[in-house]
């Protein structure tokens, strides 16, 4: 009989996760600015081995405190869905739990991984939804000055004023802490700041090549909403993929932000019809035994 172990997996499992993610379908992956391997020796990282072997693993390691995102679930034909999920998530939850507790949550896009988060007791609040821009035809006029207000490209030294811009215009479970924008920083297409006679008000970070382009990031901070920040973000960006020829920009949002949602729409972007739920489940800290 083999010995089947969950365990913590390390940088020395490298390899064998590799082997994973790269070659077997049956996978569940965060979009991230960094690799499920990236995140190899961080905490809330497991793996499930059989006589030495890796044939499933789990991470959720927080970015943000108190936030888990499901960056990977994995397993090999020697399992169902349902048996791996179970072995692992049940040593998840109970780490977690004697870890402070935590959110997790997942974006789950394909059909059988939702079917096993509502099993577990995941709860499906709100969708993400895809719209896309294509062009100008028809579309608000590009570029115009928004009265105080001035555009231009973010610098690295702009990213610590961006992270609080960030942290005050999300709820914690759509935060972006530093290292993450210093990555999306570096992968970027077209990224730019939007600032006051105050500092830095708001920002959007955009990446792709070719014919498309993807607005990974449209944050304004709460003090410089309703006053065409957005707009003037969205319309310098506007006239930036036009002048490189490129056509179509897509954008993912929340179902339940109607802030961004009016914003994008009124400027010219539309719903694909395409859309992803997003799954939350809350872990409490464990209780302490009296004594």
């Amino acid at each position: 009989m083999i010995n089947t172990l969950v365990r913590p997996a390390d940088l020395r499992d490298h390899q064998q996760l590799s082997n994973l993610v790269f070659f077997e379908t049956r996978l569940h992956r965060h979009l991230d600015w960094r690799s499920p391997l990236e995140w190899l020796g961080a905490p809330f990282y497991w793996a499930l081995e059989e006589g030495g072997q890796i044939t499933a693993a789990l991470a959720c390691p927080e970015e943000i405190a108190g936030i888990a995102w499901m960056r990977l679930f994995v397993y090999t034909g020697r399992w169902s869905a349902e048996n791996a999920w179970q072995l692992l998530w049940a040593t998840a939850r109970r780490e977690i739990e004697q870890a402070g507790g935590a959110r997790a949550a997942a974006i789950a896009i394909q059909p059988w991984f939702q079917e096993i988060l509502a099993a577990s007791g995941f709860e499906n609040r709100q969708q993400i939804v895809l719209l896309e821009w294509r062009g100008f035809a028809g579309q608000p006029s590009a570029a115009r000055e928004t009265a105080g207000i001035r555009i231009r490209k973010m610098t690295e030294a702009d990213l610590p004023e961006v992270e609080k811009t960030d942290a005050a215009s999300f709820d914690p479970l759509w935060q972006n802490p530093l290292e993450t924008l210093r990555r999306a920083f570096a992968q970027a297409l077209y990224v730019t700041v939007a600032e006051n006679e105050a500092g830095i008000i708001g920002y959007q970070l955009s990446t792709g090549g070719g014919q498309r382009a993807h607005l990974a990031r449209l944050a304004v901070h709460p003090a410089g909403q309703g006053k065409g920040v957005g707009s003037a973000l969205l319309s310098d960006l506007f006239t930036y993929l036009t002048d490189t020829g490129i056509s179509r920009l897509s954008v993912n949002t929340q179902s339940d932000n109607r802030i961004s949602l009016s914003l994008y729409q009124r400027m010219g972007f539309v719903r694909t019809g395409e859309q992803y739920p997003v799954y939350t489940f809350d872990i409490p800290a464990r209780a302490k035994e009296a004594t």
